[in-house]
């Protein structure tokens, strides 16, 4: 790949390419907890930071940085930090980012992990968090205070697919001289570039489409801020949520796909909302490629994709929206996302099952909601299987 390139395609299939003595094709995995030093003086050197080079398994490891490397040329980035997973990657920025006394203002639209860790968790510690409507900006200003230091957005959100303006909010963090997180995992770099439109810091769970076949956990950290960066991994390397090298080289291998598979996901999940929103057994649903999601021009700007996510409301209630997925016989019944075979979940009781009635509400997540990760099969086969059920309604 030469230096120039710049399509995304090429870094995917090319980028962060290490070679050892060998000359491989195939990239290698280093398989090691520690490393020998040729002296005792190499050894503090590298501990002190002094010499470059590889110090322990859990700080450092070649098959991980490549993954780094990898996804932060997919991100325009100069920095990444992989973790074991996507919540310990939102887990190290509050963490390195955050301290007693501090506010975050984050959307009520969030994953519920991410939900409760600022609620239940750094609650506990002294952070204060203010949950504001992911689409309305007027209510992400107004909710900034002096001791603000982080303004955290999921866009599209899970489950309901709503959107924030990344260009507005990021306006009101750089006033606010806060630090404004993107969690981009629905979008992926490929479809959304949070950095380039003035955020700070975009995080990756890559169990998800950067993965993409439902098999391993990851999670990354990417952002253009060296002190953002150093912060974060020194909670990586203090807090010990190191990604494996057998994830890292996986996840390495399933970026050479990505491009590919987010625009076949694309085309599937725009066939199957179109689709839905006609049926009579179906309420609503929710995706930002239909003319009729509220904030459809705004994902037009910021996105390159509409994505691959879906969520819909069935003509009823929790009962019904049960039937609809007990009835499916090929879609998968998981809580999972981005994965090659299509999924079906029940958000109410699974993924927010955990917050309060009042949470979800506040969440938009209804009990007669279905969250639907489009895969790749064949369109007509998901519409089928989808057919089984929401007949029967």
């Amino acid at each position: 790949m030469t230096e120039q390139s710049k399509n995304k395609q090429t870094i995917a299939v090319r980028g962060a390419r290490q070679k050892s003595v060998h000359g491989e094709h195939a990239e290698a995995m280093y398989f090691t907890s520690g490393y020998v030093f040729e002296s005792a003086a190499q050894a503090a050197a590298r501990f002190a930071g002094d010499e470059p080079g590889a110090v322990y398994g859990r700080l450092t490891n070649p098959t991980v940085q490549s993954f780094e490397s990898h996804l932060a040329m997919l991100d325009g980035a100069e920095y990444c930090v992989a973790t074991a997973t996507g919540m310990a990657a939102i887990n190290c920025v509050f963490t390195g980012l955050l301290n007693a006394g501090d506010h975050v203002v984050a959307s009520s639209s969030l994953f519920g992990s991410t939900i409760i860790l600022l609620d239940k968790i750094f609650s506990r510690f002294g952070v204060e968090t203010t949950f504001v409507p992911i689409h309305d900006t007027p209510a992400w200003q107004a909710a900034v205070k002096d001791n603000t230091k982080l303004l955290f957005l999921e866009t599209p959100s899970n489950p309901l697919c709503e959107l924030g303006d990344v260009q507005a909010i990021a306006q009101i963090a750089g006033a606010a001289s806060a630090t404004f997180v993107v969690d981009n995992t629905y979008n992926t770099p490929v479809l959304q570039n949070p950095l380039g439109q003035g955020a700070d810091v975009v995080v990756y769970s890559a169990t998800k489409y950067i993965d993409g076949q439902g098999r391993l956990l990851a999670g990354a950290v990417v952002t253009n801020d060296e002190d953002i960066n150093e912060a974060v991994f020194s909670v990586l390397r203090t807090a010990g949520a190191s990604l494996s090298p057998m994830n890292a080289w996986s996840m390495n291998q399933a970026l050479q796909t990505l491009p590919l598979r987010m625009n076949a996901h694309c085309e599937n999940a725009m066939h199957v909302a179109r689709w839905l929103e006609a049926h009579p057994a179906v309420e609503r649903v929710y995706y930002p490629g239909l003319e009729s999601h509220p904030q459809h021009q705004l994902a037009t700007q910021q996105q390159s994709g509409y994505g691959g996510m879906l969520s819909f409301e069935v003509d009823g209630d929790k009962a019904a929206a049960w039937h609809v997925m007990d009835s499916c016989e090929m879609i998968s019944l998981s809580v999972n996302l981005g994965d090659t075979r299509t999924i079906i979940t029940h958000p109410a009781t699974t993924s927010h099952g955990r917050l309060t009635p009042e949470e979800r509400k506040r969440a938009g997540v209804a009990d007669k909601l279905i969250r639907l990760s489009v895969g790749l099969e064949a369109v007509e086969d998901i519409i089928a299987d989808l057919t089984l059920g929401l007949g029967t309604v």
